[in-house]
């Protein structure tokens, strides 16, 4: 943090940290209170669509061409991957997996970030402490893989397949983002994005038979005000304080919400929802989120920053989950 910041900023940088870390970290609560009654997809493709509506709007009062400078096309991949496999199959998988362990699944993003990118993006070789990072981090996700009936009692396979599908599909909607969204253009990019992955999950919805059965009278209000929750704090606000902290401060510093996120998960799942947190689940975390640190922290090295457009994940632009 630059020594000339008046306190006027430091209040603000603390917010927004405070903002990331705490509201990202409760999205996984939200998003299980609200599938509760509410279809999965469905609940998805509300958030995004109304997001990134008010979002436009928004935009739309600042510039009569909100949208200017922006590739749809690749904000339209970015919203399928992000906004669309990345959260709605989080959501689908948070069925049958509980909050807690579906954060630490995603707390993995940034070492495969790191893989997808060294593997076909940039090419970069990783270094020494992020290569030991990914061995670690890799290690912790197959303990929860194999170990899922444990950490959370009968699990359907098609579950955790969904959720390391969409753990895949944030990391290259990530590194999309990244080549394609510009600084002068990242509000319009990621507004763009929601609005895509949220029509991708009502196309979804439709596609799994959510629509059939759903009758809007059943949807409880517990689950109504988790929804407006993820639309209002979960997508608008938290990602507003994501952007602004890459404006004043480092981006490996703002990254570390990846880290603090899963416990805030865990902890609200147990005192809230009843999960359980075994001694299996915490020698998971650490090695998931010790992993992860070493790849973010690893010489403060730009490949940490591959992260800065991702999540609840979500860019979110979690997005964020």
């Amino acid at each position: 943090m630059q020594s000339d910041l008046s306190r006027d900023d430091v209040l603000e940088i603390a917010a927004a940290f405070a903002g990331i870390y705490l509201i990202w970290g409760t999205t996984y609560l939200a998003i299980a209170i609200a599938i509760q009654t509410l279809p999965p997809f469905v609940s998805g493709a509300a958030r995004f669509l109304l997001a990134g509506a008010l979002m436009y709007a928004w935009l739309r009062r600042r510039t009569s061409a909100p949208m200017a400078g922006v590739s749809l096309r690749a904000a339209a991949w970015a919203g399928v991957l992000l906004s669309g496999i990345g959260n709605g199959f989080v959501i689908w998988s948070q069925q049958g997996i509980p909050s807690g362990i579906a954060a630490l699944m995603v707390a993995a993003v940034p070492v495969v970030v790191l893989l997808l990118d060294w593997a076909f993006f940039s090419k970069r070789v990783p270094g020494r402490a992020a290569l030991t990072g990914t061995a670690i981090a890799v290690a912790g996700v197959v303990t929860i893989v194999l170990h899922t009936r444990t950490l959370a009692g009968a699990v359907e396979p098609l579950h955790v397949a969904a959720l390391l599908a969409a753990v895949i599909g944030w990391s290259v909607g990530t590194l999309l983002q990244q080549r394609h969204a510009k600084k002068e253009t990242v509000l319009s990019f990621t507004c763009a994005q929601m609005l895509f992955g949220g029509v991708f999950q009502l196309a979804l919805s439709f596609a799994d038979g959510e629509w059939r059965d759903f009758i809007l009278a059943d949807v409880s209000a517990a689950s109504l005000a988790a929804l407006a929750y993820l639309i209002v704090f979960g997508s608008i606000v938290g990602l507003n304080c994501y952007l602004y902290l890459l404006t004043r401060v480092a981006t490996a510093k703002v990254t570390t919400y990846a880290l603090v996120n899963p416990v805030v998960a865990l902890i609200l799942g147990a005192i809230v929802l009843g999960e359980r947190i075994t001694s299996l689940a915490v020698v998971a975390a650490l090695l998931v989120l010790g992993g992860v640190a070493l790849v973010l922290f690893e010489r403060a090295r730009p490949a940490a920053a591959v992260q800065r457009d991702a999540p609840n994940v979500g860019l979110h632009s979690r997005t964020d989950p």
